[in-house]
């Protein structure tokens, strides 16, 4: 006689949705249902948003994948087994590789996987599989930031300190940051700050600001030269910090002076009084931070524009002062951690660079292979999904933890270029619209079935647990990637299934790196110590970093860079063809691609469907009434969805939610050009028109 299931338990847990990672207590079981609770953790404090309230909602999800699939001859994706499926998987990329060589094989994994899963899957992609083409959709949300912060302060930590240090803050600059509707939770810690925004609509979060910056679309580098320009001019930098802990201040500076106030007013519409006045709140706060978003980093000048605020915090002397920084808020879940572990095209685990030999030494030796057999750096995420199918590009793509149909810019070339494939797997826990493409679906756990890590955007690691046993026929990603590397020739001791054994591993690969996570254990975690990287494996036991910069910055001379960068403009202007700006961001209720909260009756029933903010003298002259069917189209393509009036929108912009598919996808008409240093698409600005269309459009 079975035993009756446990429905007192319960774990300690974190929320599955973005990089703030509150804190949950999960109970329940498969029969009766999953409840949720928040826990006293430090970044929510007993609160979660809307997602989090719902995310049990996504455990029971109607179309929820528990079998592997296969495309049948007559293009029908059909039940098969394990075997069937790993087999087939594994004798089509034989074939492909040796046909076409190791590159024919990419692989395109998420900032949502765990660190287990994020190290694992660059493992198996460089030893197994032998490419160098792999990358993550991390690359469109945190890239620009990363780069402008490894070339500033020589290290990329979303918050190089606690996300509870802001609750002293007096004056915190928020600039392309809409954390109200993003990051709920967070706001509890801004409630005592005088809040500068800067964002061109007039978000949840400005209506909280004392004072709120509108830019023209595409012009927050000129807005950022132009704030360093008052600072300097108005002698509110801090010379003593400059001249002791930065290098690079003079040529900054000079460029800085080409920004006077009333030419940045001339370039963005923000009053030089204004300026001026969100200039003199940070310099005169005991306290003050400058944070950037995915709005001033999601364009092709996006790294130069975080420098550019990281410019403005250095002048005043921030960043590693112990009374205030520059930080950039990490969107996904595991989008700190996802990015460090070699899940990027161009890094190895901790952070480290695959051109260094170093570096590349160390991780072959802890993986047991020469250096020699580890490949070099591929392309980006964008440049990779552009090159799938055609000339040297890869002809079989596996995809980990994302949506690439939905969520890459110029999104029907995207989906030509899939289709293009010799071989598509997707590996998902749900029929997301990339995986309702694949040639074979493969059903993997979701955060409450599995255990694992996490590193949040202040770079504390953190503890997954699991609740819940995965549906009969589910598997983690660790046993898949555990599963086609056998069949593929490797030893079966390479891939570890369980993910304490994997994360053993990935300490030893970071060990020395940037993110060093070798003195962090899942005995330190469970036993509740706070740990922020870097952590070095030290007796007596290291006591993690929560702040970096405080003595010296992570460059070899211990001195911050500024950056010498200038304003040019979008990778497109308004024309008479295309006479508005469109932007794209995320709305309260849903989050990323959709594919998770468009599950969640309460969430989708708040934002059932796209939308397009308009100012109403816009529409009119559209001839587009309130709800009523439009038409966005830009040079790339068009997306349709129901008209929202908003007297607050500026009258030549328009917006979109980027979280929905099929012709309401507002990636149909986003902009491909990418940030030369980071690889970060212009997701922020399109030129595009605006066309009422009649009810019976389909």
């Amino acid at each position: 006689m079975s035993e009756a299931p446990d429905r007192t338990r319960e774990v300690h847990t974190h929320c599955p949705y973005c990089a703030l990672q509150c804190g949950t207590r999960l109970a329940g079981d498969r029969d009766g249902g999953v409840t949720v609770r928040p826990a006293d953790f430090d970044v929510n404090r007993g609160r979660l948003c809307q997602k989090g309230w719902t995310a049990p909602d996504v455990l029971s999800a109607a179309d929820r994948l528990t079998e592997p699939l296969m495309r049948a001859a007559d293009g029908r994706l059909t039940p098969v087994t394990w075997n069937e499926a790993l087999d087939t998987v594994a004798g089509r990329l034989r074939e492909l590789r040796a046909r076409y060589g190791p590159d024919a094989v990419a692989v395109f994994g998420g900032g949502a996987l765990t660190n287990e899963k994020a190290y694992l899957l660059g493992k198996f992609a460089r030893l197994t599989l032998g490419t160098s083409q792999i990358d993550y959709n991390g690359r469109f949300c945190m890239s620009s930031a990363a780069a402008a912060g490894n070339a500033a302060l020589g290290v990329d930590r979303g918050l190089p300190f606690p996300v509870t240090d802001l609750a002293t803050a007096g004056t915190v600059l928020l600039a392309g940051a809409n954390v109200a509707e993003t990051m709920p939770p967070l706001m509890q810690h801004l409630d005592r700050a005088e809040l500068i925004v800067i964002d061109p609509r007039r978000t949840a979060t400005a209506q909280r600001a004392t004072l709120h910056l509108r830019p023209a679309p595409g012009t927050d580098l000129a807005l950022a030269l132009g704030l360093l320009h008052i600072a300097v001019v108005e002698g509110l930098t801090d010379t003593q910090y400059i001249r002791r802990r930065t290098h690079g201040f003079e040529a900054a500076a000079r460029r800085a002076m080409a920004w006077w106030p009333e030419r940045v007013e001339a370039v963005t519409g923000v009053p030089a009084s204004t300026q001026r006045t969100a200039v003199r709140l940070l310099a005169a706060a005991d306290d003050a931070y400058v944070l950037t978003g995915r709005g001033v980093e999601q364009h092709r000048q996006g790294t130069d524009t975080a420098a550019a605020f990281i410019n403005l915090a250095l002048a005043l002397g921030l960043p590693g002062s112990g009374h205030g920084g520059y930080g950039c808020l990490t969107g996904q879940g595991n989008g700190q951690g996802g990015r460090e572990h070699g899940q990027k095209s161009d890094q190895l685990p901790g952070y480290r660079s695959l051109t260094d030999p170093a570096a590349r030494a160390h991780v072959a030796g802890v993986w047991g292979v020469h250096a020699d057999a580890l490949p070099g750096p591929g392309r980006t995420a964008y440049e990779l999904l552009d090159s799938l199918g055609h000339g040297t590009g890869p002809r079989a793509l596996l995809v980990f933890g994302s949506n690439p149909l939905v969520s890459a810019p110029h999104a029907a070339h995207v989906a030509q270029r899939l289709a293009s494939l010799d071989l598509l797997v997707v590996a998902d826990f749900v029929p997301s619209e990339t995986a309702q493409t694949a040639d074979i679906v493969l059903p993997v756990t979701q955060w409450a079935e599995e255990d694992g890590t996490l590193t949040s955007l202040e770079g504390r690691v953190l503890r997954r647990r699991a609740l819940l046993p995965p549906p009969p026929h589910v598997r983690s990603d660790l046993e898949v990637l555990h599963g086609l590397a056998v069949r593929l020739g490797e030893p079966a001791h390479r891939y570890p299934t369980d993910p304490k054994d994997v994360f053993d591993e990935l300490r030893a690969a970071s060990r020395g790196g940037r993110a060093d996570y070798s003195g962090i254990s899942y005995p330190r975690l469970d036993a509740g110590e706070t740990l922020h990287w870097p952590c070095p494996d030290t007796e007596p036991a290291h006591p993690g970093t929560p702040r970096l910069f405080l003595e010296r910055f992570a460059h070899p001379d211990g001195r911050a860079r500024f950056a010498d960068v200038d304003h040019h403009g979008p990778a497109e202007h308004t024309s008479t063809a295309y006479p508005m700006h469109a932007l794209t961001g995320r709305v309260l209720a849903h989050y990323q691609s959709g594919s998770q909260t468009r599950r969640v009756a309460e969430l989708n029933g708040a934002v059932p469907e796209p939308f397009i903010s308009v100012h109403p003298d816009t529409a009119a002259r559209a001839g587009l009434a309130d709800h009523g069917l439009a038409r966005i189209s830009s040079a790339r393509g068009s997306m349709t969805a129901r008209a929202r009036f908003d007297a607050t929108m500026r009258p030549d912009t328009l917006f979109v939610p980027f979280h929905f598919p099929g012709e309401g996808r507002a990636n149909l008409f986003t902009h491909p050009a990418l940030d030369p240093r980071s690889g970060m698409p212009e997701f922020k600005l399109s030129a595009v028109r605006l066309e009422a269309l009649p009810e019976a459009t389909p």
